[in-house]
């Protein structure tokens, strides 16, 4: 069923053609008048010149510039413009005899001036058909930039959404191997019945409050980000004891370097679940500090000569995707490994803003 919008905006289109043709027929009126006071004349010679205008217009801007110009057809449209112009100029000497037989009774004399020569009757004609055809190419070309604004709009769109989606599996991915961890070096502490437990706990909610509730920022402090890691490390403390070496060197953080929270402790997570006891010592270290336009994270954790152990595991390639996804190519990351050390280094660059 047609809708009342719909049928309204028809009504509106015929309602603009009609008054768009009366114009032109008021027009041909005034210009094929000049120098003459035969109105009657004037008015039904206009109005017979009428059909061969309104065909030669409708058929030109509403069949061969959509059917062929429009889609690059460009020989069927010249031929078939061909075709128009030879029927229409028929049409238009037809006109010059009516108004020559029928008008004057055959006396070129009562003649108006400007209908006199066939000419002007065609400059008439093809100045109504290249206005309106001019205007059609316009409002086309209009039409197709609104289209394909459209388009890149829904597909950035979709793209954008698409981006969220991967950033928020990344981060469900990292949740569950983040809280594992912790869980596991809670669990050995409770078969202890240490009486560490209740700074454990407390450490572990102030985790678990991060986890759940700041994650989901776009952004945080970074130094948020640096007290949570403060609090995993004492918590690997507890659970290593006297076989765990950490030194942290943190430069004094500004409150207003934001990051987008979970970047760093994945790295930190790595060297615990990956770092290898040496010389009956887990022995990691860290540095962080900032310039005016970077953020320098460095990790490194002990492993031994002859390990062949994968260090990246499913958190550390999680946050390459991530790094990827968020800062593209405003970011450096480089990881190492030789006899004793897997060392991780990481520069953001902070002079743009990374892409959400």
């Amino acid at each position: 069923m047609l809708s009342r919008e719909f049928i309204l905006k028809k009504i509106a289109q015929l309602v603009l053609h009609i008054l768009f043709w009366i114009v032109v027929l008021f027009s041909y009126t005034y210009f094929f008048g000049y120098n003459s006071e035969n109105i009657n004349y004037i008015f039904s010679f206009s109005v017979f010149l009428m059909p061969v205008t309104i065909g030669m217009t409708y058929t030109v801007a509403y069949i061969l510039i959509p059917q062929y110009l429009l889609r690059q057809k460009y020989f069927y449209f010249v031929l078939y413009c061909i075709y128009a112009i030879i029927i229409s100029a028929l049409l238009i000497v037809l006109s010059f005899f009516y108004g020559l037989l029928f008008l004057t009774e055959v006396r070129i004399g009562d003649m108006a001036p400007m209908t006199r020569s066939p000419l002007f009757l065609f400059i008439a004609v093809y100045f109504v058909v290249f206005v309106v055809c001019a205007f059609s190419l316009a409002q086309q070309n209009y039409k197709s930039n609104s289209n394909n604004q459209e388009l890149q709009r829904k597909i950035l769109e979709a793209q954008l959404k698409l981006k969220e989606q991967e950033l928020h599996y990344l981060k469900m991915q990292i949740h569950p191997h983040f809280l594992f961890n912790t869980l596991n070096t809670m669990y050995g502490f409770a078969l202890k019945k240490s009486e560490e437990t209740p700074e454990m706990i407390l450490k572990l909610s102030n985790l678990l409050d991060y986890l759940l509730y700041q994650v989901d920022k776009p952004l945080v402090s970074l130094k948020e980000e640096i007290e949570h890691i403060k609090d995993y490390v004492t918590l690997e403390k507890m659970r290593f004891s006297d076989t765990l070496i950490v030194s942290m060197n943190f430069d004094v953080i500004d409150e207003s370097i934001m990051i987008p929270p979970m970047l760093l402790i994945p790295f930190v997570e790595n060297s615990f679940k990956h770092g290898q006891i040496r010389n009956k010592k887990l022995t990691i270290s860290m540095d962080l500090y900032c310039s005016e336009n970077s953020i320098n994270f460095n990790i490194k954790n002990s492993i031994h000569s002859s390990s062949d152990t994968n260090n990246d595991g499913i958190g550390l390639s999680n946050i390459k995707k991530r790094l990827s996804t968020l800062y593209a190519n405003n970011h450096d990351l480089i990881i190492s490994k030789n006899e004793s050390w897997h060392t991780v280094q990481l520069r953001l660059n902070t002079s743009k803003k990374y892409a959400l």
